[in-house]
């Protein structure tokens, strides 16, 4: 190869937008205005436009915009949120710090989203609020939890933070972006996400005037006016550097979207007849927007899983190709948060996902030859190590119905 492969080429999606990024970030610091600038409000509003969206509120990280929606929804001590035991341990964090208790749900084995059925046996006369999470880049089945929020008068809290720009289908023809269905949803500007900073950055999204004005005290010391604090909060601002960055992405995101998704059709290509594996299931009611490309060890017993996946995952190292396990211990086994009600067995997709799931590089600035390179690769490992180990015909094995149609 004449370059290292990597997860995600932020250098090279920074040399093609560089004079435009270089001024953006020379207007800031000639500006001195580095909190709260121009541009901060100027990206809170074009983001809004681009989201279909009443109001985005911009803060300092992704964490923190899942803290300041759950603050803004006013939850008390004890209060029940029930969240995917299968994602990143930022959307329990919050749960946890604000004092309320987390309850853990299974997610779909396809879509590695929140299982509503799971969902509605979760639920207790303490539940006050469900986070779906769109976790790799499409939507969790929105219209059922919303359904069942409606049914138990609960609040929704979104984490889109890896599908900003995924797009949800109703089944009666309708469409929102992910994030902007429940009562907040939230994001993160992490560099690695699709639309990502050069630090930490996060941002809130309602279309309710007045939970947009709760949560922009909240992020900014629960004043709204200068000195008068009325409400507690706390200090959570994108700064005015990031935002100027940020402009310059939101231009671009619908084509970095598109070359994600010809990355990813590539992948489906050349990996839907390699036995052993399944490749991301893209479900008929979102688009995917592709954060990760996460594909699935297509066996029937856990000890080959295990095997397969380490193997594969070290052979491709050997040949220079990395690869990352989100996430390799669900949340309710972390140390952190296990506990009798949750015991190994409890969440049963959750587990076996965690033992399975094996994420290959997808990026902007990914080209044809290293696609090429890196599916040669997996088709060789899989081929090497196979030999001698069954495929099982579960459901989980690959069919013409898992593949998205507008890829193919």
């Amino acid at each position: 190869m004449g370059r290292e492969i990597v997860m995600v080429d932020l250098i090279g999606q920074y040399t093609r937008l560089k004079d435009e990024i270089d001024s953006a970030i020379n207007r800031v610091l000639l500006s001195g205005k580095f909190i709260n600038g121009p541009d901060v409000s100027c990206f809170s509003e074009e983001f809004a436009q681009w989201m279909g969206v009443k109001h985005v509120i911009p803060c300092a990280n992704g964490t923190d915009a899942l803290q300041l929606a759950i603050m803004a929804l006013q939850l008390q001590p004890g209060d029940e949120v029930i969240v995917p035991s299968f994602t990143y341990v930022a959307t329990v964090e919050v749960i946890s710090l604000l004092g309320l208790k987390p309850v853990f749900a299974d997610v779909d084995p396809n879509t590695f989203n929140l299982d509503v059925n799971d969902v509605q046996k979760k639920i207790t006369e303490k539940t006050k609020l469900i986070i779906p999470v769109h976790l790799f880049g499409q939507c969790a089945d929105m219209e059922k939890v919303t359904h069942i929020a409606e049914k138990y008068n609960l609040k929704i809290v979104e984490d889109a933070a890896q599908a900003v720009g995924a797009v949800y289908h109703y089944s009666d023809g309708r469409s929102a972006k992910a994030g902007t269905i429940g009562d907040f949803g939230t994001t993160s500007f992490f560099p690695s996400k699709n639309l990502g900073c050069f630090g930490d950055g996060g941002a809130l999204f309602t279309n309710s005037d007045e939970l947009a004005a709760r949560a922009g005290m909240m992020a900014n010391h629960g004043q709204r006016i200068k000195y008068h604090h009325d409400v507690i909060g706390c200090n959570s601002r994108l700064d005015s550097i990031q935002a100027a960055i940020l402009r310059i992405k939101l231009r671009c995101l619908d084509e970095f979207t598109e070359k994600r998704r010809h990355a990813a059709a590539y992948y489906y290509s050349q990996l839907r007849s390699v036995r052993g594996i399944s490749a991301p299931f893209c479900s008929n009611f979102s688009t995917h927007v592709y954060n990760q490309f996460t594909l699935k060890i297509d066996l029937s017993d856990r000890f080959h899983i295990r095997y397969i996946r380490d193997k594969l995952q070290n052979e491709l190292k050997k040949r220079g190709i990395p690869s990352m396990i989100y996430y390799p211990i669900p949340l309710h086994l972390q140390k952190a948060y296990c506990s009798p009600n949750y015991p190994m067995g409890s969440l049963p997709v959750s587990e076996r996902l965690s033992e399975t799931v094996l994420s290959i590089p997808i990026h902007t600035e990914i080209k044809v030859d290293e696609l090429k390179f890196i599916t040669d690769s997996i088709k060789t490992i899989m081929n090497n190590i196979l030999i001698n180990v069954p495929v099982s015909n579960n459901k989980f094995k690959w069919k013409k119905a898992i593949l998205p149609t507008n890829l193919l």
